[in-house]
């Protein structure tokens, strides 16, 4: 099976994503989703509130698991994907579009090279 890896995006191991041009939108991966199953509920921060790259800053909950998600890069959250307390399916439909779950103002844009290209991501999840 295919996943869907866009090129502009970078990507941590356990399978969260950033957007590499503003609005840093931030989620979890096409593949992600595909394993979680089902999404029911997220848990996302709120606005405002600061987050170090590697730290959990959220939940997301199926049918089959609940994981923590990582910040994939530091920063302010400047935006949450409120669609998703009504619709977590969002996250299973369109992941990398409507199921976005934040935007974040980076803190420092060089954590973004720290992250796994979208070639590294393909060769991980293949």
């Amino acid at each position: 099976m295919s996943f869907d890896v866009p090129d502009g995006n970078r990507y941590r191991e356990s399978h969260e994503w950033v957007s590499t041009e503003p609005p840093h939108r931030v989620g979890i991966t096409d593949f992600a989703q595909d394993e979680l199953g089902d999404v029911v509920f997220v848990e996302l921060p709120d606005e405002g509130e600061e987050l170090a790259a590697g730290e959990e800053f959220g939940v997301v909950e199926s049918i089959k698991a609940v994981s923590d998600l990582y910040a994939p890069v530091s920063g302010e959250v400047v935006a949450v994907n409120e669609a998703l307390f009504d619709e977590p399916e969002l996250v299973n439909e369109d992941p990398f579009g409507d199921g976005w779950m934040l935007e974040v103002d980076p803190s420092d844009e060089s954590e973004l090279e720290d992250l796994l290209s979208p070639d590294d991501y393909r060769d991980q999840i293949e």
